[in-house]
């Protein structure tokens, strides 16, 4: 269960998010056994590249969701349990699927402003 802080900052992602449509939207994700270590050796990665057009909150199933042109993607709000922005237009989710199941998620827009 996400702490209160981090569940602040994702909603406030979320509601947010609209400034962002039209923008070339890079997302990295990441499937791992320890959600503090990385080994590229030991970690499933895939990148998606599209310019986001839609965004929404599915309740079934407490999903949110990011749409492109022939892409979609969902991040599992109940199951956050790490949201960070490392930098500007950059953030990152990190989701627990199992006891030692991740995903991590890198969204990187490339805004103009």
């Amino acid at each position: 269960m996400p702490s209160q802080e981090t569940t602040s900052k994702v909603i406030h992602f979320f509601e947010n998010i609209e400034k962002y449509y039209g923008s070339k939207t890079e997302i990295t994700e990441a499937l791992c056994t320890e959600a503090d270590h990385f080994d590229t050796q030991l970690t499933t990665w895939n990148l998606s590249e599209f310019t986001l057009v839609r965004s929404a909150y599915r309740n079934a199933g407490a999903r949110f969701m990011m749409e492109g042109e022939k892409m979609y993607y969902e991040i599992s709000a109940k199951i956050i349990v790490d949201f960070k922005q490392p930098g500007r237009n950059t953030f990152e989710f990190i989701e627990q699927y199992g006891k030692s199941v991740f995903r991590i998620t890198k969204i990187k827009f490339h805004y103009k402003y």
